[in-house]
């Protein structure tokens, strides 16, 4: 654990498809077929692999001219290589690219992945056949598993780095932007203030709430008033049209009654 780092410094499968660096038995067959490979580099490869570009999902009918067009808006291109099969010289839908700089080597590498050249979204990342040791191609199990976080996740590249195991141990890291104690400004009494102020946040939730009950209480008793208040004022009304319909049954009576007295007269 002590020679632990977030950047892998030699290719390992089974720590690759650890996210801590830490596992030691693989998790899926991926993992498997990757540390029984066999994988050789092509050492007939020339060129600074520091600031070439590995450009995969190419269609397999985009030219290096096309791959040049494109690329080229990102700074100067020192050489293209397309892999082609070598039997039919067919593409095989993936090429390295050589920068003069670094500057555009990184512009390349952040805004080109995923970009669509002859219907198909490319997939861009760092060149690590021949800068880390131990290499194996993602078609053998190998790889950092694209850039996907719903994919294959391979950890210990500088897109996706290693966590920090549970159980390791505080490590002066500048990749994670740790250091000494003076420069974390962390202190015991920092540590007695952040406590000072939960059990006062605490203290005053306490303190709040009765003030909540009291008020939920005065809430439903209004609540409670309304209610009755507004079924008493239906009652109302109702015995008032009851009364209204009463009178007019006995105004109409009396009307009859006179009508028939009228009648026999």
């Amino acid at each position: 654990m002590n020679d632990w780092a977030p950047i892998a410094k030699e290719y390992d499968p089974l720590k690759a498809g650890s996210i801590d660096g830490t596992d030691e038995e693989p998790h899926d067959r991926a993992i498997w077929r990757a540390m029984l490979a066999r994988y050789v580099p092509n050492k007939g490869v020339t060129g600074d692999p520091h600031l070439t570009l590995f450009v995969a999902r190419l269609n397999l009918q985009t030219t290096e001219e096309k791959i040049k067009e494109v690329f080229s808006r990102y700074g100067d291109i020192r050489k293209i290589r397309l892999v082609r099969d070598l039997v039919t010289g067919f593409s095989k839908g993936y090429a390295f690219i050589e920068y003069k700089e670094e500057r555009a080597l990184l512009k390349a590498h952040r805004d080109a992945n995923r970009l669509v050249i002859d219907q198909h979204e490319i997939f861009v990342d760092f060149e690590l056949e021949r800068t880390l040791k131990g290499w194996i191609p993602r078609r053998l199990g190998g790889g950092f598993g694209g850039k996907k976080e719903s994919g294959q996740l391979r950890f210990g590249g500088r897109d996706r780095p290693f966590r920090k195991p549970i159980n390791l141990p505080n490590m002066k890291n500048d990749f994670y932007g740790e250091g000494s104690a003076e420069k974390r400004n962390w202190s015991r009494e920092g540590t007695r203030d952040w406590r000072t102020r939960d059990r006062d946040h605490e203290r005053s939730r306490d303190k709040r709430w009765p003030e909540r009950e009291r008020s939920w209480t005065w809430g439903e008793s209004e609540r409670d008033r309304d209610s009755k208040e507004e079924r008493s004022r239906g009652r109302e009304r109702k015995d008032r049209d009851r009364k209204d319909r009463d009178r007019d049954r006995s105004r109409e009576r009396d009307t009859k009654k006179q009508r028939d007295d009228d009648k026999h007269r």
